[in-house]
């Protein structure tokens, strides 16, 4: 059994009410625009972190990270990237991405739209967590919980940390 933590788009930032979180799970992973790398170092000083870069991230954040991660968690095939769109309307990486992998579980952020969907098409369940940092046109702040055990998603949660202008406790 592992518990996930699933970030997107910190874009600098993170809120201390996220480390809060990490203390009732395994992993954090993060679908990328992390900032900076001392959002990676925050998060690594506090559990194991799976990470893709995104579009605004520099050369610090991608030499620690990688455009797209293809792994088994507890029996589930997942696939994280940054840029994908969603159901029905994914660009042609991220079709060719699921094309190749078959994932159970693809992930991806950029739109800060949280976005739980089956995608009947593909055969996966397709999350976005939305956005956790400050800089986006999202109004709430959000994130998701899950467990992966024996070949299955359970317990999924959305996380809601609040206004994007009301931010308590930043690490920057």
């Amino acid at each position: 059994m592992k518990k996930i933590l699933l970030l997107s788009d910190t874009h600098g930032h993170l809120d201390a009410k996220i480390f809060s979180y990490m203390e009732e799970i395994d992993e954090v992973w993060h679908a990328g625009d992390i900032g900076n790398s001392k959002v990676l170092d925050s998060i690594e000083a506090k559990k194991p972190l799976r990470a893709v870069y995104g579009n605004i991230d520099g050369n610090k954040v991608k030499i620690k990270t990688k455009k797209v991660l293809n792994f088994e968690c507890e029996g589930i095939k997942v696939v994280i990237t940054h840029i994908a769109g969603y159901p029905g309307r994914y660009n042609q990486e991220a079709k060719n991405l699921i094309k190749k992998y078959q994932p159970n579980l693809f992930i991806c952020g950029h739109s800060h739209i949280l976005k739980v969907l089956s995608d009947r098409k593909y055969g996966h369940l397709h999350l976005n967590p939305g956005a956790v940092g400050l800089y986006g046109f999202h109004k709430t702040r959000t994130m998701i919980r899950f467990i992966i055990e024996n070949s299955k998603i359970k317990n999924l949660y959305v996380i809601e940390l609040g206004q994007r202008s009301k931010l308590s406790n930043a690490i920057n």
